[in-house]
């Protein structure tokens, strides 16, 4: 397998996703394509210093004909959090205020993309990046279009657990579904610290899902934009396409049962997406992963 990938943006969420590409050995080669060429070859440059001490790897920057041939296409282009203004906690619209700006982007990009790799597998990292993923399988004409979706929330959930009980994150195994933003579904029912459930403490609940919702805020406010994070879990989503692991991760994939773009365990590998899972869930969560797909569903309608 050629194992060779694209991304399309390089500003902070571009290049994190870049570093972390090229650090962890994910695709042999990665054409970096920007709007702005010179940002495009500034970052190429700039990692290829440091590519020697990395797994192989070939870096180049291009247009959007540079992207032929590529298994998988990192869609990072559009504005963040903090330049769009979706920083207010107090805000119910979280990050899907940034939908109508971006979708515009996307509009631009999306076809160009799919023109030069039409068998490219689509990961969709923009905010708000479900939605987003709905509208780019649209425009790209194929189904083979993922969002990073709560992969990112899920291991934030890890860690503000861990750290509150003490233990390594690598030992806790716990899920956020439904959508990347305000309305996503903390699964507290099957959460697990090596397979022992986890004490049943409104007070801890309460503190784990205020910095789980909102740690992209709290990030925003110290260092301008959430982008490292995002950047590691979007080379693993890469990771689990390009070696068509049949990996299950909690990402972004057109539902239709509930018919929008929303985060359930899934099986990644060349194809994308090949099956959804239904993790085990109490009612209330359940019904919280409805009301969440409804949330989608309405943001949808406004790129109708």
């Amino acid at each position: 397998m050629k194992m060779k990938l694209g991304i399309v943006g390089v500003g902070r969420v571009g290049a994190a996703c870049a570093l972390s590409l090229v650090t962890r050995g994910s695709a042999r080669e990665i054409v970096i394509v920007d709007r702005t060429q010179a940002r495009a070859r500034a970052v190429a440059d700039d990692l290829r210093y440091g590519a020697p001490l990395c797994p192989p790897v070939v870096l180049s920057d291009g247009d959007y004909a540079a992207l032929a041939g590529a298994d998988l296409v990192m869609l990072t282009a559009g504005v963040n959090e903090k330049a769009g203004g979706a920083t207010d906690r107090a805000d119910p619209e979280g990050r899907l205020r940034l939908l109508d700006t971006n979708a515009a982007i996307y509009r631009d990009v999306v076809p160009k993309v799919a023109a030069a790799a039409p068998s490219a597998v689509l990961l969709v990292v923009t905010d708000p990046p479900d939605p987003l993923a709905d509208l780019a399988r649209r425009l790209a004409g194929h189904d083979r279009v993922l969002s990073t979706g709560t992969l990112l929330d899920s291991l934030r959930f890890r860690v503000h657990l861990a750290r509150r009980l003490g233990v390594d994150p690598a030992s806790v195994e716990a899920q956020v579904v439904g959508e990347h933003g305000t309305s996503e579904v903390l699964l507290w029912s099957s959460a697990r610290v090596a397979g022992a459930p986890i004490p049943d403490a409104e007070q801890l609940r309460r503190a784990v899902e205020h910095d789980v919702r909102y740690a992209n805020i709290a990030i925003i406010e110290g260092n301008q934009a959430s982008q490292f994070g995002i950047g590691i879990a979007s080379a693993r989503i890469a990771e689990a396409v390009l070696r068509d692991e049949r990996a299950v991760l909690p990402l972004g994939v057109y539902n239709g049962r509930y018919g929008v773009t929303l985060s359930l365990p899934s099986v990644v590998g060349r194809e994308g997406v090949s099956r959804i899972l239904e993790p085990a869930m109490s009612d209330d969560e359940r019904r919280a992963l409805g009301r969440s797909a409804e949330v989608l569903r309405q943001a949808l309608q406004r790129l109708s």
